[in-house]
């Protein structure tokens, strides 16, 4: 059997085209898997912000799961913005269904733009019941402190908050250094193993930083549906997204947060051989 890498993106629709479902299915062609989609949210947003959200019925998000995972499958999962308490319950029914062997998870709750993008209800019941059903999670400092109620301000707070994270059920947190004032950005990867990773980077002064948690999140979940290890999947995302930033950085798309260049070396859409008829890292549905 002759078939595609997969890797299936649950998050909300940006608009203006830099972040969301669209900077996933960007950033999973452009690594060279293919990508499908589950639409939790439509969002009014451009460059300057996000003007106004409609959240999709639960309803609606349950059928277009099933209807992904009942007939294609997937090799990993990427979640990105759950708007509502309702379409994360919806989310979770699903994962316990379908058992993906993969789940990175993004807790979207800020734009780059400082927009709120979820409800105050739905933060606890992330953590409560999405922290241990994913592989990783990527939450950036202001996302992290509010789920761990760690301030962060420097490297050590890192440390402090992502321990507090693990304890919460986390298999891994990406502790992600960007939004700290430094010349080289610090990524931290811990694992509940108690393996410890740093990924460092240069701070690349450009406006255009749009989307670049959910090309991270969906780049993690591309390598690791090619069978990469979590440590190098994290790598070679890291490396992507700087990529994509440093060949993006000086052009020029609004008036605001522009976003990556996520096409700065795509690839062909893998076709990967196997004996039998079943996909490596794809589950069979629950009886």
């Amino acid at each position: 059997m002759i078939y595609y890498p997969k890797c299936l993106t649950i998050a909300g629709s940006d608009s203006g085209g830099g972040a969301g479902i669209q900077a996933d299915l960007k950033t999973m062609s452009a690594i060279g898997v293919y990508g499908m989609s589950v639409i939790t949210a439509i969002t009014a947003q451009n460059t300057c912000g996000v003007k106004a959200i409609q959240p999709i019925d639960a309803d609606i998000v349950t059928a277009q799961l099933d209807a992904v995972l009942s007939d294609i499958g997937t090799d990993s999962i990427k979640i990105g913005m759950l708007h509502s308490v309702g379409i994360v319950k919806a989310v979770i029914e699903i994962l316990d269904k379908y058992t993906p062997r993969y789940v990175v998870l993004d807790p979207v709750m800020v734009s780059t733009s400082g927009h709120k993008l979820i409800e105050d209800d739905t933060i606890d019941i992330i953590r409560e019941t999405m922290f241990s059903r994913s592989t990783i999670i990527t939450p950036n400092l202001d996302e992290a402190t509010l789920l761990s109620t760690v301030p962060i301000s420097e490297e050590k707070d890192m440390y402090k908050a992502g321990k507090k994270l693990l304890a919460k059920g986390c298999r891994a947190v990406l502790m992600k250094g960007g939004h700290l004032k430094s010349k080289i950005m610090t990524d931290l990867l811990l694992t509940a193993d108690g393996e410890e990773y740093i990924f460092k980077a240069e701070n690349i002064t450009t406006p255009n930083t749009h989307g670049t948690g959910c090309t991270l999140s969906s780049a993690i979940a591309s390598y690791l549906a090619l069978g990469y290890s979590l440590s190098d999947s994290v790598k070679r995302a890291k490396q992507f997204v700087t990529s994509a930033i440093k060949t993006g950085s000086k052009v020029t798309t609004g008036k605001g947060h522009g976003p990556l260049n996520h096409f700065f070396a795509p690839h062909s859409l893998l076709i990967l051989k196997k004996e039998d008829d079943i996909p490596p890292n794809s589950q069979q549905q629950k009886q």
